[in-house]
């Protein structure tokens, strides 16, 4: 029943709360699991997935993106051979075998792309070593008195000898061939005093058996525009 006589309240009424129940400890408390436990459970093998459950981002890499790298490295897969080009790339190449001086507003009006874009492909062409841009010239208007073709057998491996050869500054040309020779060279010289000193050297490279000279008297034709494939 309620007091008539009671002071009113002031404000809302506060509900009342009733003290908070101790929580009761069932059991002993589980300690962390010791070095021993580990190490036995870690032979252990996960329990097998469930029908229609998603497999773990740890394990499987979303789409589009690459597998975590492993340490161990496989063969290289970068050998020697043809770089891939694009048909864009070989009309580039040919327009610049054409003229090494064409403009890139020029290259680019001719196989379609903006001047920028023409730029970054020539750019990436010179650093992977596809085609340099140089100038060419004749030798002997330049007054270098011989140009000159020596043709070399060898006793031992051809490759390490055409190594050494690539080493010499004067030597300008060096490939490794089939046939009665197993490498040419091509040098300039400017006298003949010179091209006798370079002889010597070119024949005391270790297992080179000998030599032959094949000296140039007038350059009829020299041209790099063949094209692409």
């Amino acid at each position: 029943m309620t007091d008539l006589n009671a002071p009113p309240m002031r404000g809302r009424p506060r509900a009342t709360v009733p003290p908070p129940t101790p929580a009761r400890v069932q059991g002993p408390v589980t300690k962390p699991m010791t070095t021993g436990a580990t190490e036995a459970n870690a032979g252990r093998q996960p329990p097998p997935a469930r029908p229609g459950s998603k497999p773990s981002a740890r394990h499987s890499p979303k789409p589009g993106q690459p597998a975590a790298a492993s340490n161990r490295q496989g063969p290289s897969s970068g050998s020697a051979g043809a770089v891939q080009l694009d048909g864009i790339a070989k009309l580039i190449i040919e327009q610049l075998q054409q003229d090494g001086r064409r403009s890139y507003a020029a290259i680019g009006k001719a196989v379609g792309l903006s001047e920028a874009a023409v730029r970054q492909r020539v750019q990436k062409l010179l650093e992977t070593g596809v085609m340099q841009i140089v100038a060419v010239t004749d030798p002997l208007m330049l007054g270098f008195q011989r140009q000159v073709m020596i043709a070399i057998k060898c006793a031992g491996d051809p490759v390490g000898v055409a190594d050494q050869l690539a080493e010499m500054e004067e030597i300008d040309y060096v490939v490794v061939t089939a046939g009665s020779f197993d490498i040419l060279v091509e040098l300039v010289c400017e006298s003949d005093e010179q091209l006798l000193e370079l002889l010597g050297r070119v024949r005391s490279v270790p297992t080179v058996s000998s030599t032959e000279t094949f000296v140039y008297l007038k350059l009829r034709k020299q041209t790099y525009s063949w094209g692409t494939r």
